[in-house]
């Protein structure tokens, strides 16, 4: 007879805590692997956790409004010929692991700094087994920790690479002109240094775009794309967010800002507001930002065309978005609905890979399972 613990998970490097913010399943319900069980509230953005394996959910232990963490125990799954006594035996007796030396959290697993192209990019570089590795490539604002739940589940089979891209996050915020030429420039110029001649690219936003051109320029080097919410496919974007964000200085102002990412307003925590408040208070960040929306996103609207390149690639690609994005319209995606597989995500806005973390991961992990 198998009793299985459920515990706090593990997103991202600086997770060491989580917030119970209420239960998706009861007592006795029979779940299955990916079933939702339970929403959490990390230091960044609040995320649902999914089931490992099936069974019956026998004993919720940690109640609406727990921290835990990580690796504190929140449930129990076991079979209905498990005796109570059993289970009350296996709560009592519950002791949550220590982390392990190397874990997400040590110093092996930590972000390092690179040289590329005479620009220092900072990149958190996870995971090993297949020879194919991934590459994740953030957008607008954003820096490698928006791969938080991503990631590690990517890196569970194989090489995951996060980085920085210039102005962003640690890497330095000289940009140049900060036009597409730069950026992907830059993307190309790590994977020399990163020893990776060939991978799979996961873009989002301006990241998605950034990977679409790499892909375009070096088609030999990527094996599969995936463009979640992708730039450069149409010219409208919401412009007041754009200009919100660069020049939000204020909590307020802030919260307003990253509310309009995802689609409930709820999700955005206030770490998340403090975060993005302190790196803009980085010397260099906020003129690396109006530099790269002057090029990107000039008078409110799209500068960067990738549609034709998107046609015309030799990778395999695939498109995921968010139904209520309210930064770059669905319909940019739809435009390409039947010539690529495309996912659009209920519940999601512009964050589909951090509001509905498990989907995207299966979608990717598939993706590139089955590419060529």
């Amino acid at each position: 007879m198998t009793i299985t613990a459920i515990t706090m998970p593990k997103w991202g490097l600086t997770m060491t805590e989580g917030k119970v913010i209420g239960w998706l399943k009861e007592p006795g319900d029979n779940i299955a692997a990916g079933d939702e069980l339970l929403e959490i509230e990390t230091s960044k953005i609040t995320n649902v956790f999914e089931a490992p394996e099936p069974g019956v959910l026998r004993r919720v232990v940690a109640a609406e409004g727990t921290t835990l963490p990580i690796g504190g125990l929140l449930a129990i799954v076991a079979p209905d010929s498990v005796p109570e006594a059993d289970i009350d035996a296996f709560v009592a007796g519950f002791k949550a692991p220590e982390p392990a030396a190397q874990d997400m959290s040590g110093e092996a697993a930590a972000p390092h700094d690179i040289e590329a192209g005479g620009k220092r990019l900072r990149v958190l570089d996870i995971g090993a087994g297949d020879p194919l590795p991934v590459v994740l490539i953030h957008g607008f604002g954003a820096d490698l920790n928006a791969w938080m739940f991503t990631q590690p589940a990517l890196a569970e089979q194989r090489r995951a690479v996060a980085l920085d891209l210039p102005g962003h996050g640690g890497s330095e915020k000289a940009v140049g002109p900060g036009d597409l030429a730069t950026l992907s420039g830059a993307v190309a110029e790590a994977l020399d240094v990163l020893g990776i001649e060939r991978a799979h690219l996961v873009g989002h936003s301006m990241g998605g775009a950034i990977a679409l051109d790499v892909a375009a320029r070096q088609p030999d080097r990527v094996a599969s794309l995936t463009l979640i919410a992708p730039a450069g496919l149409g010219p409208e974007i919401n412009a007041a967010f754009i200009d919100g964000f660069i020049h939000a200085q204020r909590r307020r102002e802030a919260q307003e800002v990253l509310a309009l990412l995802v689609h409930d307003p709820a999700l955005v925590s206030r770490t998340m507001v403090e975060d993005v408040l302190r790196y803009k208070r980085l010397d260099g960040a906020t003129a690396a930002l109006e530099t790269i929306a002057g090029a990107w996103f000039p008078n409110g609207n799209q500068a960067v065309e990738l549609t034709a390149a998107l046609a015309g690639l030799q990778a395999s690609v695939q498109i995921v978005w968010g139904r209520d994005d309210r930064i770059l319209p669905v319909a940019h995606g739809k435009a390409f609905a039947g010539r690529v597989p495309l996912h659009i995500l209920d519940g999601a806005g512009h964050l589909p890979h951090m509001e509905k973390a498990g989907e995207v991961n299966r979608l990717i992990a598939r993706f590139i399972d089955a590419a060529p």
